[in-house]
């Protein structure tokens, strides 16, 4: 006990004295109901508190206890499949204890403690260990091998170590030095994850989304802002990203949106088939969940216990996949915290150190090489949501980051209207690992897939321009060759960049597909300004079977993509100028 009283409460602030003997960032439980808190500030004897539960009817005289620790959250078997609030504590269990509606003061571990783990011994008696190096594994999940770490700044000679049944808390071995050796360890939520080096981010991960892998591709252990208004379909793109991404383990936290909203993504993610096993996409996902009605504190908390977890599973030799909905709502907490402290604001009244936080948090996404033995190569992938106001990007959450993100996925209202999904807006959108990655697809994909992708995005820039003019002039005012690009550009819309979510062989696109029917589009526009110079009028140039074809071919399963591919490249050939003979 440190003696500590509360003395002033402003919200989901208290003030305590005194704190001489407490820490920056150091967790404490506060008051008669114990309630969860952390120390942001320290003045002399004085300690500034933010609590992460309801603070109603927290008395001043109450009071607060230190811990000795920062808030951690504990790692080991068991998170996949997890519901976790903002501050790591299992939202199922907490329901059993309290029912439908959280009440303060409630705890429960991270990990099931009662919960038996087959673990399966790598490491013996008298081998040397240090921080990161695989003491075993255990079945965590179908097709999900976890694998139990020496955590890190962890070092010595293995006394004894068993295979057999554990639980998360049970002795599985110990080093000679006396430290003792579990399935799960704890790791404070602020501190980065240690790598032993970091790998250039040169392959990408491949969404099965059309327009991001194609236009605006991600790498693997890179950084994505998605920022858009209300109705453009984030939050639909983000449950497209976690079934069908090349990522092994998946992290959605959802940080301060409407109850609604997050209710019906935890109905809605259980019901998600992995298309890769046949199992639900909860077999290799985390929810973390902080809703708008729950202490704005916790949010701040949500996004770093998110990352956490992710670079554990990155440590393991996993590609994590961690969507974050939505960092508007993370910095105002930020705000509302900033305020309540009576910090000089900035921008719009957000703090300013909005840009230094954000850079912070984006650094943690990376593709590195593991510490420890053996070698393992891990990636985590950030794709974060931003929620501008009235859907105007110069904000300063969204500037914020668009200096740190590596690409940007720009959603616009009128294309979600306009029923295009995704609803990118390709001439604000943008990816600076478009280089880096064209090597990977030009292999695996086809060798024009750089040259094809720079035309297309041409051709769409000025499709925009000449959309405008036939608004005052009218289509048929337009030159053929004009007249042609707005047909061939609407075909690139519909068949290359749109796709249905709901349509089994079209939710997900292999980059072969994307490939092939990016290139019968480019090879169409080839064509038909080859038909055009040879004296045919736009008007007499058919392009409805072509359209048809790519039409079937979007639609097309893997086993047919083939046939139809040579369908559609045969309706092409038809648009070819007819061959002149010369007279005898």
């Amino acid at each position: 006990m440190s003696g500590a009283r509360i003395v002033r409460v402003s919200g989901a602030l208290a003030e305590a004295r005194p704190m001489a003997g407490a820490s920056l960032y150091e967790l404490v439980l506060v008051g008669e109901r114990r309630l969860l808190g952390e120390v942001i500030r320290l003045t002399g004897d004085r300690g500034t508190i933010q609590v992460y539960e309801d603070t109603t009817g927290l008395g001043v005289g109450e009071a607060v206890e230190l811990t000795g620790r920062a808030l951690t959250v504990t790692l080991g078997p068991g998170l996949l499949g997890q519901v976790l609030d903002g501050v790591g504590r299992p939202l199922h269990d907490i329901a059993r204890a309290t029912g439908d509606f959280v009440r303060s003061g409630v705890t429960a571990p991270t990990l099931d403690a009662t919960r038996r783990w087959t673990f399966a011994a790598t490491a013996r008696a008298g081998d040397a260990v240090r921080g990161g190096d695989v003491l075993g594994s255990v079945a965590e999940r179908p097709g999900i091998s976890h694998m139990i770490l020496v955590p890190p700044g962890v070092a010595g000679t293995i006394a004894d170590l068993a295979a057999g049944e554990y639980t998360v808390t049970d002795a599985i071995g110990r080093l000679e030095d006396g430290t003792t050796l579990r399935l799960a360890h704890d790791w404070p939520v602020r501190q980065p994850r240690p790598s032993a080096h970091r790998l250039p981010a040169d392959r990408p991960l491949v969404t099965g989304q059309r327009v991001f892998d194609f236009l605006f591709p991600v790498a693997e252990g890179g950084t994505v802002a998605v920022p858009g208004g209300f109705g453009t379909g984030k939050t639909v793109i983000q449950q497209s990203l976690a079934k069908f991404a090349a990522a092994d383990v998946v992290i959605y936290v959802g940080c301060g949106e409407r109850g609604n909203e997050m209710a019906e993504v935890l109905e809605e993610f259980p019901r998600l088939v992995d298309p890769a096993t046949g199992r639900s996409i909860m077999d290799r996902s985390i929810l973390v969940v902080n809703t708008s009605n729950m202490p704005v504190a916790a949010r701040e908390a949500s996004v770093y216990l998110g990352v956490t977890i992710g670079e554990y599973y990155r440590d393991m030799g996993y590609r994590v996949a961690m969507m974050a909905d939505s960092l508007s709502r993370w910095a105002e907490a930020l705000r509302e915290i900033g305020a309540r402290l009576q910090e000089m604001p900035g921008e719009e009244g957000y703090p300013t150190y909005l840009g230094n936080r954000l850079g912070k948090f984006y650094e943690r996404a990376g593709r590195v090489g593991a510490l420890g033995r053996p070698e393992r190569t891990g990636a985590l992938t950030l794709i974060s949501a931003i929620s501008p106001p009235g859907g105007d990007f110069s904000e300063p959450v969204t500037q914020a980051c668009l200096r740190v993100a590596g690409a940007l996925w720009a959603l616009d209202p009128a294309l979600a209207h306009q029923r295009q999904f995704p609803a990118v807006d390709w001439e604000t959108s943008y990816s600076l690992y478009s280089d880096v990655t064209d090597p990977w697809f030009a292999e695996r994909a086809g060798a024009e897939w750089p040259a094809i992708r720079r035309d297309t995005l041409e051709l769409m820039q000025r499709e925009r321009e000449l959309r405008e003019i036939a608004g005052l002039v009218g289509p048929e005012a337009l030159q053929d060759r004009d007249r042609l690009l707005l047909d061939v550009a609407a075909l690139v819309r519909e068949t290359v960049l749109g796709q249905s979510a709901y349509d089994p062989n079209d939710a997900s696109s292999p980059v072969a597909k994307t490939y092939q029917l990016a290139a019968l589009a480019h090879e169409l526009y080839r064509r038909g300004l080859d038909v055009l110079e040879h004296g045919t009028a736009f008007d007499a140039l058919d392009l409805s079977p072509v359209r048809r074809a790519l039409a079937a071919l979007r639609r097309a399963a893997s086993a047919d993509v083939d046939a139809l591919a040579a369908a559609a490249a045969a309706a092409i050939v038809a648009l070819a100028p007819p061959v002149m003979v010369p007279q005898a």
